[in-house]
């Protein structure tokens, strides 16, 4: 794995990653906009993460090749770490952020909660999707089981807990999307500058 240096006061970073199973580079701007540039090979991980991208307004160029020959297993989490080890060297200190974030966004029939702290600590609290959802093949390549494993490898790399409740819903493609879209709000708000103070949000002066 190589990495870049990273400029912590523009808030970006970029990292790449090779195994015998994937090849993955991501670059994120935590500063920036909700544009992106995303190639996976696997077209409904692509829709999901530029949503990511766009609801965050997260900045991220993401380019990954991996043996989907086999499976898209491996280039999904993968990606997913990639991006989390991504988001927290982006994030630097953390001086300066909110810290806490959460959303509760719909999708049509669909209900999605995502509750978001920067702890440094990893945690993944993950359930409500409906029975027989991780069967499902969305898209015909993304299997409904990847959108929680996704989740717990992005929290454990990017060194955050979340928690993402699915409320409602009964299409699987909705159900995912409100799930991405609930984390991408959680996580503006998380990551953004309180102007209310500069240090860092913790008792202990370290997250």
């Amino acid at each position: 794995m190589t990495q870049s240096s990273t400029d912590f006061g523009s808030r970006t970073a970029k990292i790449e990653r090779t195994t015998s199973e994937s090849s993955v580079s991501v670059e994120i701007n935590l500063n920036g906009t909700g544009a992106s540039n995303i190639d996976t090979s696997v077209p409904f991980y692509d829709h999901m993460l530029t949503a990511l991208s766009k609801h965050s307004l997260i900045d991220m160029n993401i380019k990954c090749t991996g043996d989907t020959h086999i499976d898209v297993h491996h280039t999904v989490e993968d990606t997913a770490i990639v991006l989390g080890e991504a988001l927290k060297q982006a994030l630097g200190d953390k001086k300066g952020i909110r810290r806490f974030g959460q959303a509760t966004v719909p999708l049509d029939e669909a209900l999605a909660s995502a509750v978001v702290d920067i702890s440094g600590r990893p945690y993944l609290v993950h359930g409500g999707e409906p029975e027989g959802f991780e069967f499902h093949q969305i898209g015909g390549h993304f299997t409904g089981s990847m959108v929680r494993h996704l989740f717990e490898a992005f929290a454990y790399h990017a060194g955050i807990c979340l928690h993402i409740k699915v409320l409602g819903g009964r299409d699987p493609h909705h159900i995912a999307e409100a799930e991405f879209k609930a984390l991408a709000r959680a996580l503006r708000e998380a990551v953004e500058s309180d102007p209310r103070h500069n240090d860092i949000p913790s008792t202990k002066g370290a997250l």
